[in-house]
């Protein structure tokens, strides 16, 4: 909730001046020349009187240490510093309050700000920035740079000799103190002038905000180099709030009716501030350290950088209801693992059943059969040399090997995966596999091959080392738009837009099943091997399949054409009328839990154990969604319980996102590979603390799950990347092109990360508690 403490009415109109607040007071010009301090703490207090300007005041601010609390304002005469404390307590003496003054004639001011310690004081006055000593009259430094007017100056926390500007010239600048030079200047921002700075300290980040409500983040490292995180739009943002808001208490399409309706105003970002420093405020839940505050003309604004969205907004014009609390999203089982028996009317109960042979009766009687069925007996030795000697030990014999059945190592965990390794991105591979795009890839479950979906209809099998020739399987029509491994890894199935589905085996060039012939009126978006290999489920259209299935290699010697595998539909389930254009499911442990997203922008959550709709989050991008993938995890490694609720979701021209499937609530956004026009995939890191995105800037871009910037930028590719895969069993991920190149890269040597299994739900805790 937002609570309302202190209103006041002032006697000049303040909309382009800077005002002081702090958590113990706040100030505001009096009749020009004075100044008025209000206590936040006890509001019945009479406000202090500041006075020693001869002209009017036109900005002013208080400093960032708690004692003494100090004040700085400005006028064209005079720059002041004020203790707050020394003019109460002369004031109650019935002295005058006085200050010191620091700075004279330095024009018209717009802007004040103090470092972190309070001893340097930074003046903004036409395109001139005066730095100037907060205890006496001298001046640091002045610098000079700017096109355009200045309009807000903020000093880095963490070191006292950066500070950071901006302008009317569209663009800011940082700024080094010591020599008075320019460590960085940005490009042009946009088309009106930026008026706001911020500094996200622990997250090492820049924000800065224009006139037409546009806000940049950026990355803040310690070379100074500002790299572009984010943009955000504050009027997009409201709308999709508004449109949240509306949808818990009206259908969707009346919801959209009425955020149509409302009138759009401009929202320009006037001032910023972050959450941490109102310790009052309270919303339900921790204050995540990424959320700050954006002031405008209409209202506070509270936005969640990690997921570019806004938590709650204080309309101006509605202070008369202090109260906004935050409405929860709808919460699901806390866990993906199913813990419980499916009910006896699931779907997931079906099996198949498998007709016996029948024989053709003989006509007559029974005919004499011979007790032994072999062609050749063994002979009783009657007429061989009696054995002298009964036992003789071998101690040269080798130990014969039997063949082994296949084992499906289900809930076994490898323990392989290196538990202190850095991001894959040392370039080992690099092949030229085919002309058209690499449209999907998969490792198997043993991290030993790799299924390669191609554009021109056919499917690849490599070795994980891209080693020697792959085994073509060719038999589609169209493109390949899907792979999948069975968990048993014996065989494996390919979707394309022929509308057709197949199940290939090892060692066979034909497959076993095919799924098609005018089955589906629109092509297979998503297919794959689903709850411990015992089902198929498939997308087409609207609908989503549940298919039995049996694969028989065997064949008989007469009827060879004929096929013996069998598939059978278990159930169809329809959640909405929209196409279904992503899948994603868990096939490594039980779970009743399936992923969809349509082509209305919605992910719908499916329960397979009775047949439903679990839950549907509307509007989760702002266009359609082709990917949708959920953090699997490896039989090679483990991972923190929570992490296994989170997925990906990945839609052009609106990044990726983060989800949590508990409280289907966006945890986090990526934003900075490229994805305009193509369906560029996203992937989990077996380990759970990467992500990898293809981007259509030629490189692949890989993020630490913890934070919204890139970790590292893979380059140097010759197209599109479309596909990404890591590999469950090492640090590697493999990478495929628009034309058709593959390429793979492993973690560098020597490179150390701390392995931390709560690292992939570090930055959920505060928004899922």
């Amino acid at each position: 909730m937002i609570k309302e403490k202190l209103s006041f009415t002032c006697d000049i109109l303040l909309s382009h001046q800077q005002l002081a607040c702090c958590d113990r007071y706040c100030g505001i010009p009096h009749q020009g020349k004075n100044v008025l301090i209000y206590s936040n703490k006890k509001t019945q207090q009479k406000p202090l009187l500041l006075t020693g300007h001869h002209g009017d005041i036109s900005a002013m601010t208080f400093g960032k240490r708690s004692s003494p609390v100090t004040l700085c304002s400005a006028s064209s005469e005079y720059i002041i510093i004020w203790d707050i404390e020394a003019c109460q307590k002369r004031t109650e003496e019935g002295k005058l309050a006085a200050g010191t003054v620091i700075g004279t004639l330095l024009g018209n001011v717009v802007h004040l700000s103090f470092c972190s310690n309070d001893e340097l004081v930074a003046v903004c006055s036409g395109t001139t920035i005066y730095v100037l000593n907060s205890k006496k009259q001298e001046v640091i430094c002045t610098l000079n740079g700017h096109l355009g007017f200045l309009t807000s100056t903020e000093f880095c926390p963490w070191n006292t000799n950066i500070l950071v500007s901006t302008s009317e010239d569209r663009t800011f600048k940082v700024w080094d103190l010591k020599t008075g030079a320019v460590f960085y200047q940005s490009f042009v921002l946009g088309g009106s002038p930026l008026l706001s700075v911020l500094f996200l300290e622990e997250e090492k980040q820049l924000i800065t905000g224009s006139a037409d409500g546009q806000v940049w983040c950026f990355s803040f490292d310690d070379d100074h180099k500002c790299h572009l995180v984010k943009k955000m739009d504050l009027q997009k943002m409201e709308k999709r709030y508004e449109m949240r808001q509306e949808t818990l208490s009206y259908p969707q399409d009346v919801a959209e009716q009425l955020v149509a309706n409302k009138v759009e105003i401009s929202k320009p970002v006037i001032q910023m501030t972050s959450c941490g420093s109102f310790a009052e405020i309270q919303f339900g839940q921790e204050i995540d350290n990424s959320w700050f505050c954006v002031g405008s003309t209409d209202g506070l604004y509270v936005v969640e950088l990690a997921t570019s969205e806004l938590l709650t907004v204080l309309y101006f014009k509605e202070c008369c209801t202090p109260l906004f609390p935050v409405t929860p999203s709808p919460c699901l089982p806390s866990s993906l693992v199913s813990s419980s028996p499916p009910l006896l009317e699931s779907p997931l109960n079906a099996e198949l059943k498998r007709k016996e042979p029948s024989h053709p009766k003989r006509k007559g009687g029974i005919k004499e059969k011979p007790l032994v069925f072999h062609s050749k007996v063994k002979s009783s030795g009657y007429n061989t040399t009696p054995r002298m000697t009964m036992f003789s030990a071998q101690t040269n014999a080798q130990k014969k090997t039997s063949p082994k059945k296949s084992i499906r190592h289900l809930g076994l965990l490898h323990r392989n995966y290196p538990e202190v390794s850095a991001a894959p991105t040392e370039p080992r591979t690099a092949l030229s596999i085919a002309n058209k795009q690499v449209s999907c890839l998969q490792y198997s479950g043993d991290g030993k091959k790799i299924l390669c979906g191609l554009g021109d209809r056919s499917v690849l099998l490599y070795n994980s080392c891209l080693t020697g020739s792959p085994t073509a399987y060719i038999g589609h029509d169209k493109p390949v738009t899907s792979v999948s491994w069975s968990l048993c890894r014996q065989w494996w199935l390919s979707a394309a837009e022929d509308l057709s589905l197949r199940i290939w085996a090892k060692s066979y060039s034909e497959p076993a099943i095919i799924l098609g012939d005018t089955m589906f009126s629109k092509p297979i978006r998503g297919a794959q091997f689903y709850y411990l290999d015992k089902f198929l489920v498939l997308t087409s259209g609207p609908s989503l399949y549940l298919y039995l299935y049996n694969v028989d290699l065997t064949r008989d010697d007469v009827k060879r054409y004929k096929h013996r595998s069998i598939i059978k539909l278990a159930s169809c389930l329809t959640p909405s009328a929209s196409e279904i254009t992503a899948l994603s499911a868990v096939n490594d442990f039980l779970s009743y839990i399936v992923l969809v997203s349509c082509s209305d922008r919605s992910i719908q959550v499916l329960d397979m154990n009775k047949g439903a709709v679990g839950s549907v989050l509307h509007d989760a991008h702002s266009r359609a969604i082709h990917c949708i993938t959920q953090n699997k995890g490896s039989t090679f490694t483990s991972q923190a319980p929570e992490s296994y609720n989170l997925f990906l979701t990945s839609a052009v021209t609106d990044g990726v996102k983060m989800w949590d499937l508990r409280t289907m609530r966006c945890v986090r956004r990526y934003e900075n590979h490229v994805n305009l026009s193509h369906a560029c995939s996203s992937a989990f890191s077996p380990c759970g603390r990467f992500i990898a995105s293809g981007s259509e800037d030629k490189c692949a871009y890989v993020y630490d799950i913890r934070a919204s910037t890139y970790l590292h930028k893979l380059q140097r590719h010759s197209d599109t990347v479309l596909s990404v895969a890591f590999n469950p069993a090492k640090p590697e991920l493999l990478t495929g092109t628009l034309d058709g190149k593959l390429r793979l890269f492993q973690s560098s040597t020597g490179s150390h990360l701390s392995h931390d299994t709560s690292a992939a739900v570090h930055c959920i805790s505060n928004v899922t508690a």
